[in-house]
């Protein structure tokens, strides 16, 4: 029985928790959990992809060499061999690309999930109303992770090539950041071209405008690496942020963040309010695996696993739309159309003029197949006939039944 004296609680909610949206992604997400659904939507990497032989050898190993340290509390820097390796590696591949990048073990701090990093670094350089620069479009997660700080998100325009840098100079003023995806982006899957690459980093050095690297997909490339990273070109001018997600498993967690003596202590310390430290146990797996050169061995496995099924949602797409000439085409309105990407797991597609891919989407369901619709990684002037395909998650046979349902819907909302 309920004591009349006892008053139900009322609880007051921050002003930012309003700012907090459920993603948008997730939401339409559940739109396709209907049984047999063929889905291009989720962005996760391949299960096929995961080393579990490894990671058991790692587990027995671990506890049996340092059970005490593996499930201790730990450092909030990171495991020390781990961020040795993550800097070694970094400094490798970057000198492969012909820059020397000098990376410090201790600029190298361990996040849980390279999500994390996008959290701590909102936390530590963004005030209400701080302008911050986005690519057109982004990634939603990011601006998921900056939106309780209020910042005041700007859209930079952008092309198959990057970002443009002549909007970029015109925006730039009076910015906190650029936050970019240099490498096979998440949703276009665009890479920005080397050119690009050179101009925005003189850009940035001639404005000050410090950039937000956030390479999660740079590992996926099909035919030749990407270019080196723009942290390596200016170390004091940029944060990078990098995953163990989309080379190992997503469910360890695992990313890290390299960043310059001038913000690195903050990060730390926001990192210590956020989680003391990321998990200990998980950090010894990922180096244990990692030893020996495992990734060489390990990741052109992937890169061939996504090149194939690339390859088949390229091969399907032209088939069930002949008359698609390409996104750069005369006649792009009328018809759909689709890019290449060199690597990482998305593949951008645009509807023919007077189309909206959400409201495509649950016709898409019905026949079998989903997708996510682009306007939500849009900061602004969202483009309603956009939608990202991933192509790593359904095999080769359902790469093909499911364009072949989505061209069935389109076709049927034109008619």
């Amino acid at each position: 029985m309920t004591n009349p004296s006892h008053q139900a609680p009322h609880w007051t909610l921050a002003e930012r928790a309003a700012k907090m949206n459920p993603s948008v992604i997730r939401e339409i997400l559940k739109v396709t959990e209907k049984p047999g659904i063929i889905s291009f939507a989720g962005g996760l990497p391949s299960s096929k992809t995961f080393p579990v032989a490894e990671f058991e050898a790692a587990c027995a190993k671990v506890l049996k060499d340092d059970p005490a340290g593996a499930l201790q509390y730990a450092a909030s820097e990171g495991y020390g061999p781990l961020r040795e390796l993550v800097a070694a590696q970094l400094k490798a591949q970057s000198a492969a690309a012909g820059v020397t990048w000098n990376v410090d073990p201790a600029q190298v701090l361990i996040t849980t999930g390279s999500q994390q990093g996008l959290d701590l670094v909102a936390k530590i350089l963004i005030d209400k109303d701080s302008k911050v620069l986005v690519e057109s479009p982004t990634y939603l997660g990011a601006v998921m992770a900056f939106t309780p700080m209020e910042p005041n998100v700007v859209s930079v325009a952008s092309d198959a090539e990057g970002i443009d840098i002549a909007d970029l100079a015109a925006k730039s003023a009076d910015a906190r950041f650029l936050y970019v995806l240099p490498n096979f982006q998440n949703p276009t899957g665009r890479s920005m071209t080397e050119a690009r690459r050179a101009a925005l980093s003189a850009e940035a050095a001639r404005s000050g405008l410090p950039i937000m690297e956030d390479n999660p997909y740079g590992d996926l490339w099909f035919d030749q690496a990407p270019p080196a990273p723009l942290t390596a070109r200016n170390p004091e001018g940029g944060i990078y942020l990098g995953s163990f997600s989309k080379v190992l498993a997503p469910g360890l967690r695992m990313g890290f963040i390299v960043a310059p003596k001038a913000v690195y202590p903050k990060l730390l310390q926001a990192k210590q309010a956020a989680d003391l430290h990321s998990p200990g146990f998980n950090q010894r797996l990922i180096f244990e695996v990692m030893q020996n050169g495992f990734l060489d061995r390990h990741v052109p496995t992937i890169r061939s696993l996504y090149k194939a099924q690339r390859d088949a949602m390229l091969e399907a797409l032209a088939k069930h739309f002949p008359e698609s000439q390409g996104p750069d085409s005369a006649n792009a309105d009328s018809t759909f159309t689709w890019n290449t990407p060199a690597g990482g797991m998305f593949l951008w597609a645009r509807l023919p003029a007077g189309m909206n891919a959400v409201d495509l989407l649950p016709h898409a369901v019905d026949k079998g197949v989903a997708f996510v619709p682009g306007a939500p990684f849009y900061a602004g002037n969202a483009d309603a006939r956009a939608m990202r395909l991933s192509f790593v998650t359904p095999s080769v046979e359902e790469i093909h039944r499911g364009v072949a349902a989505l061209a069935e819907a389109i076709h049927a909302q034109r008619s």
